[in-house]
This record gives C-alpha cells, sequence and structure tokens, in this order.
C-alpha cells in the first residue's frame, strides 16, 4: 500500500488570496472597483451552492458583485439578456455565465454575448480559440487549478501520459489544450476519454496522471488505475446518505481504493475546488486590470 500525498488546494489559494488582495488594493487607490457579473440558469443545488461561493469569496476580498438567476425553464432569450445587460453594464468588469445550461439554450448564442474583455472563465469563443493556439487571454479557473496543483506538488506532465475522465468545454477541453502546449505545465501526451470510449478501464490503467470531471460518483475504482498514478478529482458529486445530513460529497474516484495505488491524489472536497474560487477572483482583477 503506497502512502499518497494528499494535493490539498487551501495551501496554494490561502497565498493566491494575499496575491489578489495586494492588486486589490493597488486598484482601489487608483479609484476602480472590480465588479463581477454573475448568471445562473439552473436550479441544482451544487451549481446553485458553488455561484454562493462566488459571491461570499468576492465579499470577502471586497470585489463587488452582480448576480442574476434565471428560472431553467424560462426561454432562452431571457438568458440571452440577461447575458447582454451585463455585458453592456459598464459597473460590470467581470463576467461569469454557469454552465452547464438547460438543453433549450444555445451554449454558442450565450458565448457570442460574452464581451471577451470581461470573461474570466474562457467563456467567450475568441478566448477560447487564442487558448488553443497558445496565446490566451485568459485561463479558465479550473484547468489552471489543476496546472497550479500538480505544479506544486511536484507532479511532472512533460512526457507523462495524462488521461481525461470527460469532453465538457469548460473544463476538459482547455485542460487538454493547456497539457499539450510546449513548455512548463504542458509536453504531455493526452488523452481524452468520454461516454463512447470503449474500456475505459484499459484507458484509465494506462495513465500516469488521471484526472475526472465526468460528474459521476465513484466512476474509476481502484481496479482501473495503477501503482503510482497521481489524480485529481474535479467533480463534486452529492450522494444520499442515512445520516442527519443526508448527503455528502464525493468525487468521480472511490478515493479510498484508489488512494491505496496512487502516488498522490486530491481530497474531494478540498483539493480543486478552494483553489478554482481563488483564481476566478485572480481572473476578476486581471480583467478589472486590463481595462482600466
Amino acid at each position: 500500500m503506497t502512502d499518497a500525498t494528499l494535493m490539498r488546494g487551501r495551501p496554494l489559494a490561502d497565498d493566491l488570496r494575499a496575491r489578489t488582495s495586494e492588486r486589490l488594493g493597488v486598484l482601489r487607490s487608483r479609484g476602480v472597483t472590480p465588479t463581477l457579473g454573475t448568471v445562473l440558469m439552473s436550479d441544482d443545488e451544487a451549481d446553485e451552492a458553488f455561484m454562493d461561493k462566488k459571491h461570499d469569496t468576492c465579499k470577502e476580498v471586497g470585489i463587488s458583485t452582480k448576480r442574476v438567476d434565471v428560472p431553467p425553464d424560462a426561454p432562452a432569450e431571457e438568458l440571452y439578456r440577461a447575458v447582454e445587460r451585463l455585458g453592456a453594464d459598464e459597473d460590470v468588469t467581470a463576467l461569469f455565465v454557469q454552465v452547464p445550461l438547460p438543453e433549450h439554450v444555445d451554449e454558442r448564442a450565450v458565448r457570442n454575448r460574452v464581451p471577451p474583455a470581461k470573461d474570466v472563465d474562457c467563456f467567450a469563443p475568441v478566448n477560447l480559440g487564442r487558448l488553443v493556439v497558445g496565446s490566451p487571454r485568459v485561463t479558465p479557473a479550473t484547468p489552471a487549478a489543476v496546472l497550479r496543483l500538480l505544479a506544486a506538488y511536484d507532479v511532472e506532465t512533460a512526457g507523462r501520459d495524462v488521461v481525461i475522465v470527460g469532453r465538457n468545454t469548460a473544463i476538459c477541453k482547455p485542460l487538454a489544450n493547456l497539457l499539450l502546449a510546449r513548455g512548463s505545465g504542458g509536453d504531455a501526451t493526452v488523452t481524452v476519454c468520454h461516454t463512447a470510449t470503449t474500456d475505459l478501464p484499459a484507458k484509465t490503467r494506462d495513465a500516469e496522471i488521471l484526472v475526472t470531471a465526468a460528474g459521476a460518483p465513484r466512476l474509476i475504482d481502484g481496479s482501473m488505475v495503477s501503482a503510482g498514478v497521481s489524480v485529481v478529482d474535479i467533480s463534486v458529486n452529492r450522494v444520499e446518505t442515512d445520516d442527519d445530513k443526508g448527503y455528502k460529497l464525493v468525487g468521480d474516484v472511490d478515493f479510498e481504493g484508489v488512494r491505496k495505488k496512487a502516488s498522490a491524489i486530491t481530497p474531494v472536497p478540498g483539493g480543486v475546488g478552494p483553489l478554482t474560487l481563488e483564481l476566478i477572483l485572480h481572473n476578476v482583477v486581471e480583467a478589472t486590470e486590463r481595462q482600466a
């Protein structure tokens, strides 16, 4: 049994918070107030909780916010107008749209309405394109958190076989491109798995670094990884329990089973999540600095 290193995000998040606070102080001294506008079109408890955390975290550091919640069964045009209003609002310096969106909403139409200069999660098409070609204006918070965790815990990516389980545009596709890029944090050989992948266990056992963002509780068990793998579990899934709380949060990985074989692994919660929130603040400050 290996003694897997726990890759915790909180120490990195605390360090980043201190540096973000310094930059906020400079902006305030110039009379500039960063303001994050957010749009949520979901009644999923996890989405609502994550949006609440964004606003609470902004309040802690003195970033103003404007929040718009659109009922998930509302016409798509209501969401489009909400994004347009925040995008045109001169007081709003940064804009975040929570995904996934309801099926009746055209995500491309939403992306096209996010001003690239205010985009804090690489949501605007031009910003996603710049990331793909290796000239990013903004790096999405969760992929950036994954790379920072790997670097902080001395998990080398160059020349390593990385398997990503999930293919969503918000996290997995940008992360794959960042890992493929030349230079620090990149130069990996990347395999992206999804619902149509044949023999997922064979793919995950080939991984030297395994990243999961499938949103499927305990999808990956100990039989699906090889000894010495480094595991980054991005997903936070709520599963029902029989205790007073009624639920607990778990990742895509069977933590206890996989940690026995892993050399390093993120806990859920406490791994990627805390650092993701701080990187959103970081991106808000950067967007505001560019505009100022």
